[in-house]
């Protein structure tokens, strides 16, 4: 349902592996109402996922402008990739297009962890995010801008084993928490080397059982926080 009022009330949606959340900000990045989610459906179609959004939203209130974080690479309102969706199910479906016409109100739709990202940095110098849930999730943004479709995801940490399978959902079932953790030591060691940032955030739900102790330019933050990105998100022009 979308509403005309001049004050902006945006529905934010993030899609995850394993559950959909949705809320409403204001232009501030305020929530509205309450945090609400639904577990992703198995098959993720992007029917289903589309439906289980429909169902989400049935109670929300008014709004006149739609955010959405998506778990894969995300061009131009259009998914690339979906790997912890289906990448045969998603490949080239224009999310954006379809949900402007199920929601009836203008969508923009961006990676997961760039929503995130929009969300919780300070704006200040070479900040990066990233996501621990189903898969690992990564946004960089310089100065408060989006560097859009950094995804380390995919990419080698080991000879035999990308970051997704080393540090994401399975590896962590599979290895327990206590050699979990020290692979994500190891990571957080090498995303510094790498990169340099000025601060790192972590979020997502498997941020909560890191047993060890973070730098001083390292900070956990929340999802609520992260979901807050569907503000900024219509504070700028953006073209990813």
């Amino acid at each position: 349902m979308t509403n005309s009022m001049a004050e902006s009330r945006i529905l934010t949606i993030d899609i995850g592996g394993s559950h959909i959340k949705a809320t409403i900000l204001n232009q501030a990045g305020q929530l509205q109402v309450d945090y609400k989610r639904i577990a992703t459906p198995v098959p993720s179609s992007p029917g289903s996922v589309i439906e289980a959004i429909r169902i989400l939203l049935q109670d929300f209130p008014g709004y006149n402008k739609v955010s959405v974080g998506f778990p894969g690479y995300v061009k131009g309102g259009c998914v690339i990739t979906a790997p912890n969706l289906g990448n045969e199910l998603w490949k080239d479906f224009d999310l954006q297009q379809k949900l402007t016409e199920v929601l009836q109100a203008p969508v923009r739709v961006v990676n997961d962890a760039d929503l995130q990202g929009l969300g919780v940095v300070s704006g200040k110098g070479l900040e990066i995010v990233i996501t621990l849930g189903t898969g690992f999730g990564t946004a960089l943004l310089l100065d408060g801008y989006l560097l859009p479709h950094l995804e380390l995801a995919h990419h080698p940490v080991t000879k035999k084993k990308d970051y997704d399978q080393y540090i994401g959902d399975k590896a962590l079932e599979t290895i327990g928490r206590e050699k979990w953790n020290v692979r994500m030591e190891r990571v957080l060691e090498i995303l510094k080397t790498v990169f340099n940032y000025d601060h790192l955030y972590i979020s997502g739900g498997n941020s909560s059982k890191l047993s060890f102790e973070l730098g001083e330019h390292i900070s956990i933050v929340s999802n609520i926080d992260g979901i807050k990105g569907g503000a900024r998100l219509w504070q700028d022009e953006f073209t990813v």
